[in-house]
């Protein structure tokens, strides 16, 4: 139980922001208040997902007797209000859900407290944590953010046109490119595949497979890599599935999913977040293939999950995934922030998790007590919105035990090998996204596309140097 103590609140009631901030200020929040108050900031919008955390911030007062001024803020908005907030030196005490890209851009503008950060994980035990989602959450030994959860780039296909087809589970390229070509046919592609320039979503796709196939971003000494033999394989194949596979015309994050739940499409490459809406559990994201009108469940019966695809030219592919992170702000009240974060992955981890246990898988796997604890909470959570049902229900205990997995697996281009302060720019500025979408649209072929999106990061790699 954390002891109860009172300090300083610093007010966020910006100026140069309010009038943003008061469209996703939470129910009944005041962005003044008295001293007593801990200021989150949430990058959470979806309602149910904020009652959740509501419900964790109440728990915490009780045990503490601080209050929290919970503040959702909508994700495209993030950059401009901590930027607004930085000039008027009333940064909130706490982010959360941070990306690995943006919590590092914060951290090196020096707008996070990293100590503090190191000391919340020392005390929750760093042994507590999934290695590789503490490793990326790390530049060198600066504890850029505290990983809070994470979700996984899947690759889902359906088990059924496989099994009539005789195809093999697309978990290499090659088995990938096969079963794309022979599942398009009249009436349904084999994949949909991200071709859009201006969604991040893209590279997020790109990536995926690139890290199946050892392919990365830059090498050892910061120098663009995307023209190598292992990039240029992914760029090939990435031709041959956005070109004459996958639907023409550009293609995002929900034009892919609505494809796939349509039935129009074999295979489709999204986040874990996919998962609750392929089983039929929001109104807003139904499935709508012929099948699914008398059976809703149909496609989440019928698909498979694969969160790794592996190239040709590895003997260690690695998967994509995102880890969402919690950062103590520059200038907070330490002690309050520090506390919150530790409450929050400890006290109140699970109900943490049950926000959307299909994307906030756990990256703290138990307690030092109890090194489990996590972990099998979070095997018995129900995902979905309108509708719940525990995940193992749906896919089964094989799908779940792959997703659970994910966390000590994951990797990252550029942040391991020292160079995370690229993915910011690199995110932003989408050269990944472009040369795709030139690709797809036959303006550039694969090794056209490489060498526009290598010397993009290179132009990018030289600004920053």
């Amino acid at each position: 139980m954390l002891t109860p103590r009172t300090a300083r609140r610093r007010a966020v009631g910006l100026a140069a922001v309010a009038g943003v901030l008061a469209t996703t200020a939470c129910a009944g929040g005041d962005l003044g208040g008295p001293d007593d108050r801990l200021v989150v900031w949430t990058m959470e919008t979806q309602e149910p997902r904020i009652a959740v955390q509501r419900e964790i911030d109440e728990a915490f007062t009780a045990a503490t007797g601080i209050e929290v001024e919970l503040v959702p803020v909508e994700e495209s908005q993030t950059v401009q209000l901590i930027q607004s907030a930085a000039l008027s030196g009333e940064l909130p005490d706490v982010v959360s859900l941070l990306s690995l890209s943006f919590v590092r851009q914060l951290a090196g503008q020096e707008l996070v407290d990293t100590a503090a950060n190191a000391e919340v994980v020392e005390a929750l035990g760093e042994e507590t944590f999934a290695e590789a989602a503490l490793a990326l959450s790390r530049d060198g030994d600066v504890q850029v953010g505290v990983p809070s959860d994470a979700w996984s780039q899947i690759l889902v296909y359906r088990t059924d046109l496989f099994e009539e087809a005789g195809l093999e589970p697309p978990t290499t390229f090659e088995a990938l490119e096969t079963a794309a070509r022979e599942l398009t046919t009249d009436g349904r592609f084999g994949i949909s595949l991200a071709t859009d320039a201006a969604d991040v979503f893209t590279s997020q796709t790109f990536e995926s497979l690139a890290l199946g196939n050892g392919c990365e971003l830059v090498d050892d000494d910061g120098e663009a890599a995307l023209e190598s033999p292992a990039c240029q394989a992914t760029w090939e194949l990435y031709e041959a599935l956005a070109s004459d596979y996958s639907p023409a015309g550009t293609q995002s994050v929900d034009s892919t999913r609505a494809t796939y739940f349509a039935g129009q499409s074999a295979m489709v490459m999204w986040s874990t977040f996919l998962l609750d809406e392929l089983a039929g559990l929001r109104n807003d994201a139904l499935p709508t293939c012929p099948e699914c009108l008398d059976d809703p469940g149909f496609l989440a019966a019928n698909s498979g999950v694969i969160t790794t695809v592996a190239g040709p030219d590895t003997d260690d592919p690695g998967s994509y995934g995102e880890v969402q992170n919690f950062a103590v702000m520059d200038d907070a009240d330490t002690d309050l922030a520090q506390q919150y974060i530790e409450f929050v992955m400890d006290e109140g981890y699970e109900d943490w998790m049950r926000q959307a246990p299909e994307g906030k898988i756990p990256v703290r796997t138990g307690t030092p007590e109890d090194p489990d604890r996590f972990s099998a909470a979070w095997d018995t959570l129900e995902m979905g919105v309108d509708a719940k049902a525990p995940m193992a229900e749906v896919y089964g205990p094989e799908v779940v035990a792959t997703i659970a997995a994910a966390p000590t697996t994951l990797d990252r281009w550029a942040i391991t090998s020292g160079h995370g302060a690229l993915l910011g720019p690199v995110t932003t500025q989408l050269p990944i996204p472009k040369a795709i979408s030139d690709l797809a649209a036959g303006a550039l072929d694969a090794e056209g596309a490489a060498r526009q999106a290598d010397q993009a990061v290179a132009d990018i790699a030289a600004g920053l140097s």
